[in-house]
């Protein structure tokens, strides 16, 4: 018996608005904030929550010295169409990629996030 019916992904950040909006623009799910908290969400349910934290220091990513903890694999059809649009949005692509049939990128708040090939 499930007790629930879509996970949601809750990521820590300095600014839950800014954040929503980069993602409700990159999976074009509607966003809804509030004080220190923002959500990002399909039409049919899943979620992904952004809560604001004093002092948030971003991952460093490839590095360990701030652990990613996470990240976000975004399924695309067209590599580089995808990074051209989310490049537009405010994203940052790493300089380490370390695969071919993905690229890797960092949200405005420095969470690393993989465009993959569907």
């Amino acid at each position: 018996m499930a007790i629930a019916r879509f996970p949601s992904v809750v990521l820590d950040c300095p600014d839950p608005a800014a954040l929503a909006a980069f993602y409700g623009k990159l999976l074009d799910w509607k966003v809804e904030t509030s004080e220190g908290w923002a959500d990002v969400r399909a039409d049919y349910g899943q979620c992904l929550s952004f809560q604001q934290v004093e002092g948030y220091v971003a991952p460093d990513w490839p590095g360990q010295q701030v652990p990613q903890q996470m990240h976000l694999d975004v399924v695309v059809d067209d590599l580089d169409q995808a990074e051209e649009q989310v490049l537009e949005l405010g994203a940052t692509k790493a300089e380490q990629q370390p695969g071919t049939t993905f690229r890797v990128f960092l949200d405005p708040a420095g969470h690393p996030f993989c465009l993959c090939v569907g």
